[in-house]
């Protein structure tokens, strides 16, 4: 297997509503990518999307935006894991090009969520047969995780409110962010709508449109690309009990667990050198538990990291660096490649006003369903 590195990116900002169609937005940032990169081909073309099937009527993305975007002929596939969708087409150009099948992948994410209400889809992550046809929800799933993490750990009731208000400071100063003017107050998040009990508005992540894309090439070429590449250390996925109910304890994350110290193994680096991490932050409980399995916090006390402020940009270990879910939106298949994109400006000293001090090795995770899968990646330059 060969190293593979990132020398090409491309994000349009976050909406609440794209007048532009699927295709058209895909195509938009695969071209931007490939512009990026200075290259007018590629290889292959591995698409993230979750929703497109129903609320757009659309299968067959990833050559749909292959198609439009002028690379007829090329392998074009669609990839999913459901909430985690994004990051499995970058794991899939990943390991395209570390195989030596591909010499420029491009992973690209896109995401019409305004094209109708989105949550009885999303919930289809869940056990059909067992839980959705009790009207179980995603937002559900984590309101039971959140209320069992207050009554098990007796944590006070403004323990989660720094998650969203980190994310919302980081947001300000993203121009591809979709909330760029909340600068919250913990009276604003606890004093938010209640959606399911404990959770509360400003715990989630919003319905919007967006679209992402990287390409990766071999890590002994990338510099024929870009003064600027960032390389992809790791990548790994792990999967834990497919209902909540069914694990040996709802409140840890095994597959967060397992996956993180897969890719640390893999890029022979230690928890205690990750400059900032890129979690899966769409419910505030979520990043929390995510924190606690990688083993930044002990299993109860991943609050704490955000009561003490520990997860802002000065802290020990920053999270949603440019808004993440929360504040920048939490468009499905093209989430985990913004948090790509991200991660690249990060580490290549180009955040602007968000710019974290000597980042050299960045961590992301994301959660397909309710803990279900988890993929990792590890960044470095």
């Amino acid at each position: 297997m060969r190293e593979v590195s990132i020398v090409g990116i491309a994000q349009v900002p976050v909406k609440k509503r794209y007048e532009q169609s699927l295709r058209q937005l895909g195509a938009a940032v695969v071209r931007a990518a490939m512009a990026d990169a200075e290259v007018e081909r590629v290889d292959a073309l591995f698409s993230g999307n979750m929703l497109a099937d129903e609320l757009q009527g659309q299968k067959h993305v990833a050559a749909l935006i292959a198609d439009e975007a002028g690379l007829a002929g090329i392998e074009a596939l669609d990839v999913g894991a459901a909430t985690g969708t994004g990051a499995a087409a970058l794991r899939m150009a990943y390991l395209a090009v570390a195989s030596e099948e591909a010499d420029l992948a491009i992973a690209v994410g896109v995401e019409k969520m305004s094209d109708g209400i989105p949550t009885s889809v999303l919930a289809k992550a869940l056990d059909a047969e067992q839980e959705v046809i009790n009207g179980e929800t995603l937002v559900g799933k984590n309101a039971e995780l959140m209320r069992m993490y207050f009554q098990r750990f007796n944590a006070p009731e403004d323990a989660f409110v720094n998650f969203a208000i980190n994310a919302h400071r980081n947001a300000i100063h993203n121009p591809n962010a979709l909330f760029r003017d909340k600068d919250l107050t913990p009276e604003d998040v606890l004093n938010s709508r209640l959606i399911q009990p404990p959770i509360r508005l400003l715990d989630c992540s919003p319905i919007c449109d967006g679209a992402a894309a990287v390409i990766l090439a071999p890590r002994e070429e990338a510099r024929a690309y870009t003064q600027n590449p960032v390389h992809m250390l790791a990548s790994s996925v792990a999967t834990d009990r497919f209902r909540v109910h069914d694990r040996r304890d709802p409140l840890y994350l095994q597959a967060s667990h397992h996956s993180a110290f897969q890719a640390f193994r893999r890029a022979n680096v230690n928890r205690d050198d990750v400059d900032f991490f890129e979690l899966h932050d769409a419910f505030s409980i979520m990043a929390c538990l995510q924190l606690e399995a990688v083993g930044f916090a002990a299993q109860g006390e991943g609050w704490r990291l955000a009561a003490e402020k520990a997860i802002f940009p000065d802290g020990r270990i920053p999270i949603a660096t440019m808004g993440g879910l929360k504040a920048r939106g939490h468009p499905i298949g093209a989430t985990a490649l913004y948090q790509a994109c991200e991660i690249v400006l990060q580490l290549t000293g180009r955040a602007g006003d968000n710019q974290l001090p000597h980042a050299e090795i960045a961590l992301m995770q994301s959660v397909g369903g309710a803990g279900t899968t988890v993929i990792t990646h590890i960044f470095g330059v």
